[in-house]
């Protein structure tokens, strides 16, 4: 459903004052018998439908709101005012190509990335990472360069447990960027590889390393490589037994409740769900 409204000096103060407090208003001043009017009609129909959590189409028919118009200091036809908190912040005055009034818009409308970020922040604040990857994958992926959906998508890839995707995020954030938040997150990291250090792994490495055969060694390292994060590595253990024997012992239910695990948008994920049914069917 379209967001489009008449302005009339009975809604005035509830659109312009109160619904501006939420949203964008765009005015569109028109009048019969303006072809101009007419031909710049169906063009901001078409874009503010596609903005319609953000953007209130108001129409202002000059011929029967005059004193609307006056208050506004409308001087041509068409005109368009983009009006925030009661105020105008933008504007044209006569025809424009759907460009230039796509482009007047960009510059104050909130970005798809924008509420992703929100969404995902909300989640990261809250502990559950799952929950927030595929969100600020997805932010990243509209927009790679803001340095606070970075940030959170190196934080949420260290909690999945992919390492070397935030070391490379963190890789690409200056100095000037470089905040109390890429700290902590680098001391994640270092925990991370630290934990991929433990005795246990090494230990369990070692001996795999004497008995490169021994499945159920590796199915004991992955299971300890998974706990430490390290969820590419222990997949790749798991395979290699269920390549060789199937039905190994619990190899397929830990390899499938490992991959169930994985957040999703998660590449690994999908990359041996696929593996994994090659194997099964």
């Amino acid at each position: 459903m379209q967001n489009i409204v008449d302005i009339t000096l009975e809604n005035f103060q509830q659109i312009i004052l109160e619904e501006s407090k939420s949203k964008f208003i765009l005015v569109d001043f028109w009048a019969n018998d303006c072809e101009p009017c007419d031909e710049l009609l169906p063009i901001l129909s078409r874009i503010t439908a596609e903005h319609t959590d953000s953007l209130i189409f108001a129409r202002v028919n000059c011929d029967e709101q005059q004193q609307i118009a006056g208050q506004f200091g409308i001087r041509s036809l068409p005109t368009v005012i983009l009006v925030k908190d009661g105020q105008p912040v933008d504007g044209f005055a006569g025809p424009q190509p759907e460009s230039e009034i796509r482009g007047m818009l960009e510059k104050h409308l909130p970005k798809a990335e924008d509420g992703l970020y929100l969404q995902a922040a909300e989640y990261i604040n809250a502990g559950d990472f799952q929950q927030a990857f595929p969100l600020i994958k997805q932010a990243f992926e509209l927009n790679s360069e803001r340095i606070d959906i970075k940030l959170a998508f190196a934080d949420c890839s260290v909690e999945m447990g992919n390492i070397v995707q935030a070391n490379d995020l963190l890789a690409t954030v200056g100095l000037v960027d470089q905040d109390a938040y890429y700290q902590s997150i680098l001391g994640k990291i270092q925990l991370a590889e630290q934990a991929a250090e433990s005795p246990e792994i090494k230990a369990l490495q070692t001996k795999l390393a004497q008995n490169p055969d021994d499945m159920q060694l590796k199915v004991e390292l992955a299971v300890q490589l998974h706990q430490a994060n390290q969820h590419e590595e222990a997949l790749e253990l798991l395979f290699a037994v269920l390549i060789k024997d199937l039905n190994f012992a619990e190899a397929k239910k830990t390899t499938l409740d490992m991959i169930n695990a994985l957040p999703d948008g998660e590449p690994l994920k999908s990359k041996y769900r696929r593996k994994i049914y090659s194997l099964l069917y």
